[in-house]
């Protein structure tokens, strides 16, 4: 077999080659940029010489603070390709976590939309490594207090279209990372190209997301969130079409994107197809959906009442998916066996709404203090995983020897397995409750919650208790005119769970917390209910 090496490179060259005309939409605070992949290949090339002649070499990180545009997707390649390191910034950190990726990751550049301008400009001066500033902008360059500071595209009128990219080897790191830290700082992850390339094709498996030239693609997930979860990078070596949704975007501009784009695949967190299905419900006549094939949820479970509105009132196949920071970062994909396809409704929809089965070219295993857990969807333990774009440590980190022990990422996710090898969240390790030396798992309950037709959000927690050690409060946020009362919301869970399974107490709110990536902050949640009244 020839050994050559799997790169970032070849994916633009592909897309340059075989689909210069396909086009890339880009949504911007000027209005909509369109434009094909032999444009964006040679504004790429363009970008790459620059920052080379501004010093950036081999192995140095270029950061980024951007949205999901065509810009940043230049950078996905421009910066990989020439031998540096793209570290995409999680904007929604906070100041200190930003600070301290910025400075861990020891970036050298920083290319920065002009939303996150007085982000940056406000800890310049704790920023230890960063050489120069490059803003994500037309012509002129915005105000601003950072110096050295250049526009993206003056420095690309100034670019040579005709930069050739280095040889590189598949192991060299392309990209980094960091966990969006619910506690502790944010962890930081290296990806390699092998490992980028072999995700992205197992991304176009049939059985999996089946990414293909003939779609028409919207990652809304941020592209600063574990590469918008590898879509870019596929979809451009596969010369898909990508509608990249943009500063700010809201639920009526993703619905408007999909209408007028027709849209056949996307993929983002539960929260944002809550959002968009409020305004399906609301809208239903405006919107046409008709193109989607498939919508792929990830990132925290999916509750079972949003994935039956999509798929049984519209039609749309709703797919839960599975990974991490660490996973690059697909792992799991929920499709039914081809046997599975006559079962009655209700259980295909049950199967559809956990996270599925692994994906080939990855290994699992489910553990727990005895040892592997039995096939049966009953027995819990903590999902393992490893494989070839599975990373091995973090960057920089004494954490790794808690994560990554014999070979396996331990996730930190408790999980059943069934007979069929469909895996079911039961919960984060830290999310689970312990009460009277059983546990409950959050999740169950929260999906629960939300089948309700008055419940729009809902999270629960464990709090402390004096006899049972912890037991469940569950947290909701009503639709807008619900009125629904904590026993009324008690007495419909009681037929679907065991008595000590049910909350002590229901807590009305506006709002649940989130984490920067849409996910419910469950540790803010439990500090706003350390003290809060329980019965014995």
């Amino acid at each position: 077999m020839m050994n050559t090496a799997l790169t970032l490179t070849q994916m633009l060259e592909r897309a340059e080659k075989y689909f210069p005309k396909k086009p890339i939409v880009s949504r911007t605070h000027a209005g909509m940029k369109r434009y094909t992949y032999r444009e964006m290949a040679e504004r790429t090339r363009r970008l790459s010489s620059i920052l080379e002649k501004y010093g950036v070499q081999k192995g140095d990180r270029v950061g980024t603070l951007a949205w999901n545009d065509h810009r940043h997707l230049e950078a996905y390649f421009a910066v990989p390709c020439m031998g540096a390191v793209l570290h995409t910034i999680n904007v929604r950190l906070s100041p200190e976590h930003i600070v301290h990726i910025i400075n861990h990751a020891e970036d050298k550049v920083l290319l920065i939309d002009p939303d996150f301008l007085p982000l940056i400009e406000a800890v310049k001066n704790k920023l230890t490594t960063v050489e120069m500033f490059i803003i994500l902008t037309d012509d002129p360059l915005p105000e601003t207090t950072l110096a050295p500071a250049h526009s993206y595209e003056t420095l690309l009128g100034e670019g040579d279209p005709h930069y050739v990219y280095p040889e590189l080897d598949e192991n060299d790191p392309a990209g980094m990372c960091y966990t969006s830290a619910t506690t502790g700082l944010p962890k930081g992850v290296v990806y390699t190209h092998r490992g980028i390339t072999l995700h992205s094709l197992a991304f176009g498996l049939a059985d999996t997301g089946a990414l293909s030239e003939s779609d028409v693609c919207m990652p809304v997930v941020p592209m600063f969130h574990v590469n918008a979860w590898g879509i870019p990078f596929a979809a451009t070596w596969f010369g898909t079409t990508q509608v990249l949704p943009g500063p700010r975007f809201t639920p009526e501009i993703l619905a408007e994107l999909i209408s007028s784009e027709k849209v056949t695949l996307t993929a983002g967190v539960p929260t944002i197809w809550l959002g968009l299905l409020k305004v399906l419900e609301e809208n239903s006549d405006k919107y046409d959906f008709s193109s989607l094939r498939a919508i792929i949820c990830g990132g925290s479970s999916a509750p079972m009442a949003l994935i039956r509105a999509f798929e049984t009132k519209y039609k749309i196949p709703f797919i839960c998916a599975y990974g991490m920071t660490e996973t690059t970062p697909l792992v799991t994909y929920s499709r039914l066996k081809s046997y599975q396809q006559d079962l009655p409704e209700d259980e295909k929809l049950r199967i559809r709404a956990c996270i599925g089965y692994v994906v080939p070219g990855l290994e699992i295993k489910v553990v727990n203090d005895q040892g592997e857990v039995a096939w049966n969807g009953q027995e819990m333990g903590e999902l393992l995983v490893r494989g070839p774009w599975i990373a091995d440590s973090y960057y920089q980190d004494e954490r790794t020897k808690e994560a990554f022990k014999d070979g396996w990422l331990h996730t930190g996710d408790i999980v059943t397995i069934d007979e069929e090898g469909v895996i079911k969240i039961a919960d984060r390790t830290k999310d689970l409750i312990k009460s009277g030396g059983e546990w409950i798992s959050s999740i169950d309950l929260e999906n629960a919650l939300m089948a309700h037709e008055d419940v729009f959000e809902a999270a629960v927690v464990g709090v402390p208790h004096p006899k049972w050690q912890e037991r469940p409060v569950a947290c909701v946020v009503l639709k807008p005119g619900a009125h629904v009362t904590k026993e009324e919301l008690l007495e419909f869970l009681r037929p679907q769970f065991a008595k000590w399974w049910i909350p002590d107490d229901v807590v009305f709110m506006d709002e649940i917390p989130k984490t920067s990536v849409g996910k419910f902050l469950k540790a803010k949640l439990r500090e706003q209910l350390q003290d809060h009244p329980i019965t014995e």
